[in-house]
């Protein structure tokens, strides 16, 4: 038995400043010799990659439309085993969710029995937040809120008319942050920006050094610190000898660390790069994960060499797996924001096209044979032409029938689906799909 702090940071709304706080807290107390590991809500790949630069670990989602909330739990008592503080960066407002508060943070909040640390944008309010404080106080009672940070705090007289609120409707206060305008995370769709992660660590050190000087870590910590008697190690025994290649550049990233844990977990993992290496490394199982292709069109196509052994491995009956921008770069064209067409692959009939970005997004459900799989689908490329063959029915949260479908061609499982493969059901439910 020993004591860790735990914690969600959650937000009235979006862009209140849950990730720039997030990662100020993880790197102060990285400084202060904390083992910090860190956790994001819901089906985030870009979070967790600025939570990793933070705090030195890899971050793993928790998210309850894709996962059995058995998994979630197991998800964090495993990663956290050994650490000094669980920090959880909450998704949307903190009763956003699929369906009203369906997966959102609050729900997080209240499966795994964790407090919520409140963060306030105050840029242009004072006084009035204490009806909002009151409001998620008391909206649902069995969601403990720690306390609350405030954001873009303007001066010392602002801050006083915010703690007087929260005085008067006892919450705690653990301090605020600063209007920092020109220390920030910069926009969600990072495109080009995450290839060279290393040039935020100036901005999250300048963020730890803020929250240092106007945040009460200590209370936070003091607050949230419960007892945990740490999990066993998990069995590392290998389900199967599987030889799984994994595309991962700056083309190919969008990869959950449990999915990885996953692969680790059935055989042998080897990395390689679509962009840079000539072939893929021998495998039993070709994953292609998504990212951001539509940035690297060229340097792709001219990589003829890495296309070929695509060509060549797909010919001789191997088996893939190919995940949004995977799936895109299997096709034999994709076409930027500019109309230029840029050959791909080849191996599947279809092609895909940048030129009038529209947003699709939303969690998915694909049934295939009365078994389902939950992911998410998240991309600004549309599907122009295909005539590939279509397998089970894919249904949003919501049950109704959405465009995006699960096609199926000899060894390849192609989509725009980004699937969730954390569990041995899971991977197995997937692998037979690929070699049925």
């Amino acid at each position: 038995m020993r004591k860790q702090a735990r914690f969600i940071i959650a937000a009235p709304s979006s862009n209140a400043g849950k990730t720039s706080i997030s990662l100020g807290l993880m790197r102060a107390l990285v400084k202060r010799g904390e083992k910090i590991q860190a956790f994001k809500c819901g089906p985030d790949y870009i979070d967790p990659k600025f939570h990793e630069l933070a705090s030195g670990n890899p971050s793993y989602n928790l998210d309850l439309i894709m996962m059995p909330e058995t998994h979630v739990k197991e998800v964090l008592e495993t990663q956290a085993k050994g650490a000094d503080a669980a920090i959880i960066e909450g998704v949307m407002g903190m009763f956003d969710g699929a369906r009203k508060s369906q997966g959102s943070s609050a729900e997080i909040s209240k499966a795994l029995d964790i407090p919520v640390l409140l963060i306030v944008n105050a840029k242009s309010v004072a006084y009035s937040v204490a009806p909002l404080l009151y409001g998620f106080k008391t909206f649902d009672p069995s969601i403990k809120i720690a306390g609350v940070i405030f954001n873009k705090v303007n001066t010392e007289s602002h801050f006083r008319f915010l703690k007087e609120a929260c005085k008067d409707v006892q919450i705690k206060c653990f301090g605020y942050m600063k209007n920092l305008s020109q220390v920030e995370i910069p926009s969600r769709h990072l495109g080009l920006s995450i290839a060279n992660m290393e040039q935020y660590n100036s901005v999250i050190d300048k963020l730890a050094k803020e929250i240092e000087d106007t945040v009460d870590i200590d209370a936070i910590l003091n607050e949230t610190c419960t007892v945990i008697e740490d999990s066993k190690d998990e069995d590392r025994n290998k389900s199967n000898a599987l030889k799984i290649a994994v595309a991962r550049d700056e083309a190919f990233n969008f990869i959950y660390a449990q999915n990885l844990n996953q692969f680790e977990k059935q055989g042998e993992i080897t990395f390689f790069s679509p962009l840079k290496d000539a072939q893929i490394p021998p495998c039993d199982l070709l994953y292609l994960p998504g990212g951001y292709p539509e940035y690297y069109l060229k340097e792709l196509a001219a990589n003829e060499s890495m296309k070929t052994s695509i060509v060549s491995y797909s010919e001789k009956g191997g088996k893939i797996l190919a995940e949004c921008g995977g799936f895109m770069y299997l096709g034999e064209t994709i076409e930027d924001e500019e109309g230029k067409k840029h050959a791909m692959v080849g191996v599947l009939k279809s092609a895909t096209s940048m030129k009038q970005r529209k947003m699709h997004l939303g969690y998915r459900k694909v049934s295939v044979d009365n078994e389902e799989l939950r992911g998410h689908e998240f991309h600004y490329s549309s599907l122009t032409s295909t005539e590939l063959k279509t397998i089970g029915e894919t249904k949003n949260i919501r049950d109704e029938y959405v465009p995006m479908q699960l096609y199926k061609e000899k060894g390849i499982l192609a989509s725009y689906h980004h699937f969730y493969m954390g569990t041995n059901a899971q991977f197995e439910r997937i692998f037979k799909w690929i070699i049925q």
